[in-house]
């Protein structure tokens, strides 16, 4: 059987790298992406990939325990198992929010947490196979020093967490004073060099690039297209948790736009390899203080114009100028996408409302379900469609957005959703009487 095999292939120029090289973009300043063979992929068929996948699900043989690497030859075929960096990422809960549905008017709403995850962030599936490839990297002699990145948070603690692991040591830079306190302690922890910089996420993004020119600082954001491989699990993983069933819309929060690149292609390979046969619909949801990609869907994707991203309680999306907005535009085009703006009014409640129903919302996900509820309102969706969110962090991330929310200080936001503490004396009349004036 012939070997399963991949590499980079430049955007623009077509070229082809190897993964072994230290290289992001082609000569004419493309996005690079990483092209399988997908004949030799499909010398198995779709049967025998649906199995093989199954088969590990739930195995605690290295490294097939980790939702990623249970798809290792889609992934990263040529590397050697004890290269790989896992943390047993991946296999999250596809949680169904029946009555956050039924008070939408939904018959299946489901959120897939990916949230829940070694450092509480999707950005784990991503960090694993770029981690991966350089600790294979620097086994073979390329001289990798460090890796880094620019962050808003979650990032940074995905990268430290995974070259703690590998023994490699990690740089980030973020902006600082705009990350909360939770994201900025999880690098420090874990031994990370750590860059606070007088400046946004996209200020962050620039001084990265330049930094990493010296090769021997490798560059982990999400402009690496193995950060994407590893992203684009995550489809995989929807179907099968469905019985390879593929849901009808997928609404996904957006703001350097590598995840909604990496969700569809996932769902490109399986349709090009016969595990699935329909598409389904890509929405993706914007911060209204942070939304270049929505403005450009109102001008028909004409060109991304950057925008000064606004403070956003979502601050992992306060991005003004996506480094992979051309991917994404590409994907959205092929999934009959949409993409909407969410006010930071409608995102706080949005999360909050979930909670309501058993969730535990990160801004971020008030972002994605802000979008839904006005598709609802606007009767984009139909109650019969399989319907599911992408949470991409966990809400305890963000406890500072929360308990803001429950004593009503968010800025600019009329908390409706409050739900305050009972200050009450030790007397058990007024107790009572406390207890059944909020029972009421």
């Amino acid at each position: 059987m012939k070997p399963f095999s991949a590499q980079f292939r430049g955007s623009r120029t077509g070229n082809t790298h190897s993964l072994d090289e230290v290289i992001y973009r082609d000569a004419e300043g493309g996005l690079l992406e990483v092209e399988h063979d997908l004949d030799a992929l499909r010398h198995r068929s779709a049967g025998e990939w649906k199995s093989l996948f199954e088969a590990r699900s739930g195995t605690h043989v290295w490294p097939y325990a980790s939702g990623v690497w249970g798809k290792k030859e889609w992934l990263l075929p040529g590397i050697d198992d004890e290269d790989i960096v896992s943390l047993n990422e991946g296999w999250t809960n596809l949680f169904y929010a029946k009555r956050l549905g039924e008070h939408l008017g939904l018959k299946e709403l489901w959120v897939k947490l990916c949230g829940n995850s070694h450092t509480g962030s999707f950005k784990d599936l991503g960090m694993t196979v770029l981690v991966s490839q350089v600790n294979r990297m620097r086994r073979l002699g390329v001289p990798i020093k460090a890796v880094a990145c620019a962050s808003t948070g979650d990032t940074s603690a995905a990268l430290a967490a995974y070259c703690a692991a590998a023994g490699i040591p990690a740089v980030v830079f973020l902006p600082g004073g705009k990350i909360s306190v939770a994201q900025l302690i999880q690098p420090i922890s874990n031994g990370a060099v750590v860059l606070s910089l007088d400046t946004d996420f996209d200020g962050c993004m620039k001084v990265v690039q330049e930094v990493t020119q010296d090769k021997s600082l490798y560059l982990a954001n999400s402009m690496n297209s193995l950060r994407i491989e590893g992203q684009k699990s995550i489809s995989i993983e929807l179907c099968q948790q469905f019985g390879w069933e593929v849901p009808d819309l997928i609404v996904i929060p957006g703001g350097n736009l590598g995840n909604v690149s990496a969700l569809g292609r996932g769902f490109d390979m399986m349709l090009e390899l016969g595990l699935i046969n329909r598409k389904p619909r890509i929405v993706v949801a914007q911060a209204a203080n942070a939304n270049p990609l929505y403005l450009a869907s109102k001008r028909g994707f004409d060109k991304l114009e950057p925008v000064q991203a606004k403070k956003t309680e979502a601050s992992a999306i306060q991005i003004g100028n996506p480094v992979s907005y051309d991917r994404a535009v590409s994907i959205l085009k092929k999934y009959n996408g949409a993409v909407y703006q969410v006010t930071e009014q409608q995102l706080a409640d949005a999360a909050h409302l979930a909670d309501r129903t058993g969730l535990y919302c990160d801004p971020h996900t008030g972002v994605a379900l802000g979008a839904l509820f006005q598709m609802v309102e606007e009767k984009a969706v139909t109650a019969n469609d399989r319907v599911v969110v992408i949470s991409t962090a966990h809400g305890l991330k963000f406890s500072e957005f929360k308990t803001k929310y429950h004593e009503k200080q968010l800025e600019g936001v009329i908390s409706q959703y409050a739900n305050p503490i009972v200050h009450c004396a030790p007397d058990v009349e007024k107790v009572r009487a406390a207890l059944w004036e909020r029972l009421k």
